[in-house]
């Protein structure tokens, strides 16, 4: 559909949608994935999972802030420029009404107790998220029994964790391993 041909409701719930993801995108661009998922792919079909980590890998790997960089990639997708300006605000209204309060109430914020364990379960629900994507994303790549996605899994995996190597290498790297060795449809 042209953005011309959506109406208010869609709009309406293209906001509402991005703005709750936004809300409870706690602990990084990475916990995005999933709640994008679930929402734009499972719930309302508006994309393939393929489009969604599509998405995803070209919102992180763009400066900027994951999230930003994802709802207005989503928006464009869905409704053109006011589909990508509508996402935009949805998700930064959120992070910035939130901060508004907190820089107001900092003080008691900052020394209350029960809002550092708040925090710290939230954390805890994040590292959880985070570590779902990554097994769904390797039980995928194990079943299509692919080897040259899991070699570049585990050798980025290693690079990083034991070696130490800099992410955004790494990052190149896998980038010009797929663009070399990953053209085929069967990697797709």
């Amino acid at each position: 559909m042209a953005p011309e041909e959506k109406n208010a409701s869609f709009y309406y719930e293209l906001f509402k949608s991005t703005f709750v993801i936004s809300a409870f995108t706690v602990g990084g661009g990475m916990v995005l994935i999933p709640l994008m998922k679930a929402k734009f792919v499972d719930e309302y079909g508006w994309i393939n999972e393929k489009e969604a980590l599509d998405l995803a890998a070209i919102a992180q790997s763009m400066p900027g802030v994951m999230a930003c960089n994802a709802s207005i990639m989503l928006g464009y997708r869905m409704a053109g420029l006011p589909g990508a300006l509508t996402t935009l605000l949805a998700t930064i209204l959120p992070p910035l009404i939130f901060l508004t309060v907190i820089s107001y109430f900092y003080e008691a914020f900052a020394a209350n107790p029960y809002i550092r364990m708040v925090l710290k379960g939230m954390q805890c629900g994040a590292t959880a998220i985070i570590i779902n994507v990554v097994l769904q994303l390797l039980t995928k790549e194990i079943k299509r029994r692919l080897i040259l996605p899991l070699l570049i899994l585990s050798g980025t995996f290693i690079a990083s964790s034991v070696f130490q190597a800099d992410l955004m290498y790494c990052i190149a790297v896998d980038a010009l391993i797929g663009l070399m060795f990953m053209r085929s449809s069967r990697y797709s």
